[in-house]
Parts: C-alpha cells; sequence; structure tokens
C-alpha cells in the first residue's frame, strides 16, 4: 500500500482486498449463457467459491444478468448486434435469446443471490452502462471489485475496461473467468495487461485473503542476528 495526499493507494491484490473498499461482481452466470461455454461447471464452481468467501468475511457480493429486449422494442444497436450473433441477414428472423423471466435468463442455482445480495439486469456489455451498479458501489465507499463470470471476450473486457475510466480498480480472477472463444479471450487478457491498471489473482489466492484473519500480521523478517560471544 501506497499513502499520500490523504490517499491510501492499492498496490497489489492483498493492499485492496479489504470489505471496506472491495466487492464482488459476478458477471452473466446465467443458465442459457454457461451451458454454452465447455468448462461452465467449473466457472460455476469457482463462482461459488468466490461468493461463498465473500458472504463468510462481509464482502458486497453484486451479480448481472444479461436481459434481451423484445425484438418489436429494440433499437437500431440492438437489431444489429442481435444479427450479429444469430448469423442472420433479416430482422425478421430474429429471436429473443434471453428474454426477461426465461429459463434461460436465469442465473444458475448455485449462484441464487441471498436478501443481502442485488442482482442488475443490464442489455449492454460493459456492467457499468445503464445500470445502478457505479452507483451503488460509490454509495458504499467501494472502489475495487473482483470480477469473475462469462465470458471474458464479450462482457468482462468491456466492463473492465469501462470501470478504469470511472476510477475502479478492477481485480480479473482468471480461473472463475469463462471464454467462448479462447483465442479472443486470451487476447482480451493480452490488452487488459497491456493497458495496465487491472490486478490480476486466482480463486484460491483471493478466496483465502478474502477470509484471512484482518488481526494477523506477518511477522518481521529475520535480520540476521548475531549471536553474543
Amino acid at each position: 500500500m501506497r499513502n499520500a495526499f490523504g490517499l491510501s493507494i492499492p498496490q497489489t491484490v492483498e493492499d485492496a482486498c479489504d470489505p471496506t473498499r472491495m466487492a464482488v461482481l459476478i458477471y452473466d452466470m446465467q443458465v442459457g449463457i454457461v451451458r454454452q461455454i465447455p468448462d461452465g461447471d467449473a466457472i460455476v464452481q469457482a463462482c461459488v467459491r468466490l461468493r461463498d468467501a465473500a458472504r463468510e468475511s462481509g464482502f458486497r457480493v453484486f451479480y448481472t444478468r444479461h436481459m434481451s429486449l423484445p425484438i418489436a422494442a429494440s433499437g437500431v444497436s440492438q437489431v444489429r448486434t442481435a444479427m450479429q450473433w444469430q448469423r442472420v441477414d433479416d430482422p425478421a428472423e430474429l429471436r429473443v435469446s434471453f428474454p426477461q423471466g426465461s429459463p434461460q435468463y436465469q442465473l444458475v442455482p448455485e449462484l441464487s443471490p441471498n436478501a443481502d445480495e442485488v442482482v442488475f439486469d443490464k442489455i449492454t456489455m460493459s456492467a457499468f452502462a445503464a445500470t445502478p451498479l457505479d452507483f451503488a458501489l460509490r454509495d458504499c465507499g467501494i472502489d475495487t471489485f473482483a470480477i469473475a463470470g462469462i465470458a471474458m471476450e464479450v462482457g468482462i473486457e468491456p466492463t473492465v475496461r469501462h470501470s478504469l475510466d470511472l476510477g475502479y480498480l478492477p481485480i480479473v480472477v482468471t480461473d472463475a473467468c469463462g471464454a467462448g472463444h479462447p483465442a479472443a479471450a486470451e487476447r482480451s487478457r493480452a490488452t487488459l495487461e497491456f493497458t495496465g491498471s487491472t490486478l490480476t489473482t486466482d480463486t484460491t489466492t483471493l478466496t483465502d485473503l478474502m477470509t484471512r484473519d484482518p488481526l494477523a500480521v506477518d511477522p518481521l523478517p529475520s535480520l540476521g542476528t548475531r549471536s553474543p560471544t
């Protein structure tokens, strides 16, 4: 941790892992999305471990859920994007992928939120675009979040990059972020590494940090004292 101008500036995941400043964000772990990912079950279990560690230690947990508007209520960008994803040339052939309330729209049962947790619906890739997430975090004094979920190349990278412009410190939990296109996901990770200001960690490391004893301190390193003669 660095301290300057009345600010505490985290440099590492350990610095940032504090329930007064960090939340956990579970991105789009929905039935219809998880089943498209070959390692979807493993990503679910990693997210459950993060969520449970957060609950145990008092970290706030937020979820996102992607929602498709009815085709007739969609605008130009929504229709164009749907045509690209569904690979159709005629808008009349479009179907609603994640209609609100549908089975595929729901979060997987293992990640059902409790009464103290919040789900934000969105129609964008960035979790911060046109949702209350930014206000909700800032109002709690949160300036850091650990993100996990699906998919790295579709929504997690845009969320992380957007958050940097909003002044957050994002922590990507690499083994808890699934991908539908491994090569594209690797490009996303490389882009975030190149742009800087993003921390990365793995599920075991972060859960260990979240559940550590806050009163525990590391012993001072040995200074190589000499025995008296």
